[in-house]
């Protein structure tokens, strides 16, 4: 959950923009991967590829053009932002300008948050271009009751604060990382939004349920897990689950392994064990044995509680 708390020195409100524009284009921001839809009135203001000076939620801001200008055909849900200009070399100037007073400003606030002893870390400041409004990121366990902090960084920068709270993904996606698999992390890479992941998708991919192994660098469970997700379901549709009794060709078997992949399965019995193709399979006659034996669902209710349990656990972390 993301906690924003902002003070004003004079405690004014900014007002709204107008929202009658005829074309949109896409703007980009420096260090994020998602686009955003800005309104101008004339079709040849801007160009692709071009810089311009926006007025965002947060305040004026710095942006690339990355697509050309289109037409609004249809009512927008979300009422448009304005495009105030085409950045001068002055404002292109002023946002490296601001980097450099940010990375300051990070030093002191952290010397404040030090002097109060505050439980939260820094993670990032950033101005916005007319240097209005400041903006730290962090990251906490708890709530911080930080009152006195803004009362005191107000003093030094003479401008609004926002103090905005993150999470462990949206801090691995500022940092960034190496993943497991060689390449930069998908959230710092490319991925502009989160998606839900649980525990259930690992176990659709067949993967061994180590929490260390299915988590990333954020400490929660891999965004990957999710990619190939709806393949699985739709591979593994129609067969019996893992562990389950089978009936195979007049005996009893139990499904062992399974590669959806390369749709092979493999069932054992205290006799022997076979490999079998899907097709194979299902064309000679496999399917699960429903027990009635009270004992044998007693058993798979416990074992269905231990499921849950574990399965609990691993969302929490």
């Amino acid at each position: 959950m993301e906690e924003v708390k902002e003070i004003t020195e004079n405690g004014e409100e900014q007002s709204g923009q107008s929202t009658d524009f005829k074309y949109y284009v896409s703007i980009r921001f420096k260090n994020t991967k998602k686009a955003y839809s800005f309104g101008c009135k004339e079709e040849d203001q801007i160009h692709y590829g071009d810089h311009v000076v926006v007025e965002t939620a947060r305040g004026m801001e710095l942006g690339k053009v990355i697509s050309d200008v289109r037409e609004i055909i249809a009512p927008l849900s979300i009422p448009l932002k304005p495009v105030l200009r085409k950045a001068t070399e002055k404002d292109i100037e002023d946002a490296k300008m601001n980097e450099d007073l940010a990375k300051e400003a990070l030093v002191k606030c952290q010397e404040c948050v030090n002097h109060l002893k505050l439980d939260m870390n820094l993670i990032s400041s950033e101005y916005t271009l007319d240097r209005a409004k400041i903006i730290f990121v962090y990251v906490a366990d708890e709530r911080v009751d930080f009152r006195e902090l803004l009362k005191e960084l107000a003093a030094i920068f003479k401008c609004r604060i926002e103090l905005r709270q993150i999470g462990p993904r949206d801090k691995a996606k500022i940092i960034g990382g190496i993943g497991p698999c060689g390449n930069e992390t998908c959230c710092s890479r490319f991925l502009s939004d989160f998606d839900v992941v649980s525990i259930n998708m690992a176990k659709n991919q067949l993967l061994a349920l180590n929490i260390q192994k299915l988590s990333g660098q954020c400490g929660k469970l891999m965004c990957c897990l999710k990619y190939e997700d709806d393949l699985y379901k739709e591979l593994k549709e129609g067969l019996p689950k893992m562990n389950s009794q089978v009936e195979y060709e007049g005996k009893v078997y139990r499904i062992t392994s399974m590669n959806v992949i390369n749709r092979i399965v493999k069932i054992e019995n205290k006799e022997t064990s076979l490999f079998l193709s899907f097709d194979e399979a299902i064309q000679n006659g496999l399917k699960k044995l429903e027990h009635n034996n009270p004992n044998s669902n007693k058993k798979e209710n416990g074992n269905a509680k231990k499921e849950k349990q574990h399965n609990d656990k691993a969302e929490k972390l």
